[in-house]
C-alpha cells in the first residue's frame, strides 16, 4: 500500500496537453469521489465543483485566463476543466464565530480536495494541471456561481498527449526540522 500511494505522488505531474478523447463519466465520478472522502474542517466539506465539458462555456472560462497563463490552451483543449469553488462562512467557523488565527478555512479544505482529485486523477490514467492565475470574478461569472462562494482554481483533465519530466525537488533536510524551528 504504502510504495502504491507513493508511487502515485511521485509520479503524478502538471499535464498540459490533452488527447482529444473524452474522459468517460465513471472516472468523473471516481476524482468526485476521491473529493468525497477527503478531510475537511470539522467535516464542512465547504468545496463545490463544477465540472465544465461544454466548449462554449469553457471558452468563457479561458477568457478570464491570460495568455502567459502555461495552462491557457488547457482550459479549452481539455475535454473537461473542474472549477473549484468554495462555500465562504462555514469552514473554520464554529455557530456562525471565526475560530482560526487565519479566518476562513476554506482555502485549506479546498487545497486539499484538489491535491485529491489530482492523485486520484494521476491514479485512473488521466492528467491535470492546477490553475490559479485568472481573474476569479470572471469566472465566477461565466459559471454563474452564486454569492456567498469564491471561486479558488480551475483544473484541466483528459488524458495526457504529453507528459512532462519531474522538476527538481528539494531534499528533505531542506525543508523539515526536529522538535524546533
Amino acid at each position: 500500500m504504502k510504495d502504491e500511494i507513493m508511487k502515485v505522488i511521485k509520479e503524478r505531474r502538471s499535464v498540459r496537453n490533452f488527447e482529444d478523447k473524452p474522459v468517460p463519466e465513471e472516472l468523473i465520478q471516481t476524482v468526485l469521489e476521491a473529493v468525497q472522502w477527503t478531510p475537511s474542517w470539522a467535516n464542512t466539506q465547504c468545496w463545490e465543483i463544477v465540472v465544465i465539458k461544454d466548449p462554449e462555456v469553457k471558452a468563457r472560462v479561458q477568457a478570464a485566463v491570460p495568455k502567459s497563463n502555461p495552462a491557457f490552451k488547457s482550459i479549452v483543449n481539455a475535454p473537461v476543466v473542474l472549477a473549484m469553488c468554495a462555500r465562504l462562512n462555514d469552514s473554520g467557523y464554529y455557530k456562525n464565530v471565526v475560530t482560526t488565527k487565519f479566518g476562513d478555512w476554506f482555502m485549506f479544505d479546498l487545497g486539499l480536495a484538489t491535491q485529491s482529485i489530482v492523485l486520484a486523477a494521476h491514479a485512473a490514467g488521466l492528467g491535470t494541471v492546477i490553475a490559479g492565475l485568472f481573474d476569479h470574478d470572471k469566472v465566477a461569472e461565466a459559471i454563474k456561481m452564486p454569492a456567498g462562494h469564491e471561486m479558488v482554481t480551475l483544473i484541466p483533465m483528459g488524458y495526457p498527449s504529453k507528459i512532462p519530466s519531474a522538476p527538481k525537488r528539494k531534499e528533505i533536510s531542506e525543508f523539515s526540522r526536529e522538535n524546533t524551528f
